[in-house]
């Protein structure tokens, strides 16, 4: 394997699981929902998914463990969000803040263990082809089928789409769901192909990178590839100039994706016009339907 395939492969593993993350969270956005609970779903499916799979030793069982982590926690989040109406951003941070102090307790006695690696399929991890598919999936269904134009109905106008007989509560709640399956097969993918092994606090902000793609995308599936083997050059750039010791601080370069992300989401917000192009126009908003 040749230098520039070895720097290729390490930016398509580092970019999967933003990818993964992210595209759930975009469908989540659609139907007008803002889940700030990425990161702690993130996490919860790498401990699952981890846990199971030493457990077990079936990879595979891995993998299903942390799609339903992933979506116990978003279940969690629409039943207080949906059902109780809470405020959607102080239970996403809440949701956050849970799952890495819970994923802290349940991987304690694992620490230090084994993993058990996701073979490969043809020489590539499994989950990297399927987070192309799962792309092309929603781009397809959002845009082209019935069912994604009731999803962006909701998003756009949630009074409306209840007006026409849609039920609101309920597509949202599918989208959650989807959202955190998706967010939990992305913490799996850290911990049972990316670094097979179980440490506190792994997914390192990758949440908040995904939740930040998605607004860097505008919304539109495609893009969100674009912006995660973006930022996912950008992770690997990082670790590459601090191999070869040029003088940087080490600390600035770790932070050199987040600081990345803060200045794109600058200049998009900046763009007044390309927000409003995309952007679910009730995200964020509660919907309580009539009795």
């Amino acid at each position: 394997m040749d230098a520039t395939t070895a720097v290729f492969l390490t930016i398509v593993t580092a970019a999967t699981p933003l990818l993964l993350a992210a595209i759930g969270e975009l469908v989540v956005e659609r139907s007008g929902v803002l889940n700030l609970g990425v990161e702690g779903m993130m996490v919860m499916g790498a401990v699952s998914g981890f846990g199971a799979a030493f457990l077990t030793g079936n990879p595979y069982v891995g993998v299903v463990a942390s799609i339903i982590a992933g979506m116990a926690m978003a279940l969690l989040f629409g039943f207080l969000t949906l059902t109780l109406v809470s405020n959607q951003v102080a239970t996403g941070l809440s949701l956050t803040l849970l799952g890495l102090g819970l994923s802290g307790l349940l991987g304690e006695s694992f620490v230090g263990e084994p993993g058990v690696r996701l073979p490969k399929w043809l020489g590539v991890d499994i989950l990297i082809p399927i987070s192309f598919v799962l792309t092309a999936a929603v781009a397809h269904v959002l845009f082209r089928t019935k069912a994604g134009l009731v999803i962006r109905a909701v998003g756009d106008s949630h009074d409306s789409a209840h007006a026409l007989g849609y039920r609101v509560i309920a597509v949202r709640y599918a989208c959650v769901l989807f959202g955190g399956a998706c967010a939990g097969l992305a913490g799996g993918y850290l911990s049972l192909v990316y670094t097979p092994q179980w440490i506190e606090n792994m997914t390192a902000g990758r949440g908040w990178i995904a939740l930040a793609l998605v607004v860097f995308s505008s919304w539109l599936p495609w893009r969100v590839v674009a912006g995660a083997y973006l930022f996912g050059a950008i992770s690997i750039l990082s670790y590459t100039v601090q191999t070869f010791a040029m003088g940087f601080p080490s600390q600035l370069l770790s932070s050199l994706p987040y600081l990345v992300t803060i200045l794109a989401l600058v200049v998009i917000s900046a763009n007044r016009r390309l927000t409003r192009t995309n952007t679910p126009a009730c995200l964020g908003q509660p919907f309580v339907p009539d009795r």
